[in-house]
């Protein structure tokens, strides 16, 4: 089981980006998933959550820029990210707290690589 971000690259500011996160392997249901990120020298933020019933939640520092969306038959999620500034320049990272696999074995807070974003000013 293997969570593949992607999407991220270099934008100017106030340009928009679109992430993507892709759960795979022997999955049989995946629970809440998220978006964090993590700036030079800084700790890594929540940026945003969404549960299974699409229920999601936001950083104050993205809301009303960013959202958050997902397919649960692809057990896939997406971050579109508009109005983008230099402060979100970062590693973002997609986390999925809970996992379940086809064994019935539960696995517990898989991250994905991470994908560099770079807004420029």
């Amino acid at each position: 089981v293997q969570l593949q971000a992607s999407g991220g690259g270099l934008v100017q500011a106030g340009g928009s980006l679109k992430l993507s996160c892709a759960a795979s392997g022997s999955i049989f249901t995946v629970g809440d998933m998220g978006w964090y990120r993590q700036a030079p020298g800084k700790l890594r933020e929540l940026v945003a959550t969404i549960t299974r019933a699409g229920v999601t939640t936001y950083a104050d520092s993205v809301k009303g820029r960013f959202t958050i969306s997902r397919d649960n038959a692809k057990n896939t999620i997406w971050l579109q990210m508009n109005s983008l500034k230099p402060e979100d320049t970062a590693v973002y990272y997609c986390n999925a707290p809970r996992i379940i696999t086809a064994e019935f074995r539960g696995l517990s807070d898989y991250w994905g690589q991470g994908t560099l974003v770079t807004v420029s000013s």
